[in-house]
């Protein structure tokens, strides 16, 4: 699934490719994809007229923002939108084509057809699901020490499952969550409210860190990942964890070790990331 890297860096590729253009009509192929309204006929008319000023990103998910109203859209697995001419064929599992004044098409693709669409007016969609209960943006200026601490301090949940959870930071997924927690030095395991303060400086600067290097080498291209021009992200050439299961540690060359944490697949280095002993006091 696309994690804040890789949902950015569509942002900013669709943010060149269709801002000013104005929606002529839209058609749709599977309508479960439209999750609101529950009408498509409604979800046509609306949008027919209206203008794209500028496309945002809310953690994972893409918001599209018109006069009038914004569609908030999540790629889920391998969804994916690409700017065609309204003469080009249509490729197979393209199940929502917003056709443009200008004869150009944005065309939503997905194969495993989990991605959604829902439809608010403008602010509507942060009061509603599923932007409603988001948590902490770890690239924008409130994303703090102090906030992320406040955020997961004092958790009694592992530290791997609570960081995938979208209601304290969001954005992040699999890849970015080992990446961090290999930076910091932290074992997936460790309990929240049992990590020392230096721990979790370290863990927080790891994240903006992990972040910031992705969304510059446009995401990680693990599966079928590619931008809003059909090009690859290139970080999974800089993953230094994720993925590397039996593969030497790139600081110490103790064997990656894989286990499953949260329901989740985990890449970590047994040396560089001890589970440390339960009754650490916190300084």
């Amino acid at each position: 699934m696309p994690e804040l890297p890789e949902v950015e860096t569509v942002r900013r590729t669709l943010s060149q490719l269709v801002t000013g253009k104005t929606i002529q009509d839209v058609t749709v192929s599977l309508p479960r994809i439209i999750q609101r309204p529950d009408d498509i006929q409604q979800f046509r008319l609306e949008l027919q007229g209206h203008t794209i000023l500028e496309v945002g990103r809310r953690g994972k998910f893409l918001r599209i923002i018109m006069d009038g109203l914004v569609l908030v859209s999540h790629l889920r697995m391998e969804g994916r939108y690409g700017v065609y001419q309204s003469g080009e064929p249509v490729e197979k599992h393209t199940h929502v084509i917003f056709h443009f004044t200008d004869g150009s098409e944005l065309r939503y693709k997905d194969v495993r057809q989990f991605g959604t669409m829902h439809l608010f007016y403008p602010g509507e969609e942060f009061t509603e699901k599923p932007l409603a209960k988001l948590g902490l943006e770890p690239l924008d200026e409130g994303f703090t020490f102090e906030a992320f601490k406040a955020a997961v301090a004092s958790r009694k949940t592992k530290i791997k499952p609570a960081l995938l959870n979208q209601e304290y930071v969001v954005g992040l997924g699999n890849i970015y969550v080992d990446e961090a927690l290999f930076r910091a030095g932290i074992h997936p395991e460790r309990i929240c409210s049992e990590l020392k303060t230096d721990e979790l400086k370290r863990l927080y600067e790891a994240i903006v860190l992990t972040l910031t290097e992705a969304v510059e080498a446009g995401g990680s291209s693990i599966k079928s990942y590619v931008n809003g021009q059909g090009e690859m992200g290139m970080f999974q050439h800089s993953l230094q964890i994720y993925g590397r299961k039996s593969a030497p540690c790139v600081v110490c060359g103790t064997p990656v070790e894989k286990s499953v944490v949260g329901g989740r697949g985990t890449h970590f280095c047994p040396s560089c990331q001890v589970m440390k002993l339960k009754n650490n006091k916190k300084k």
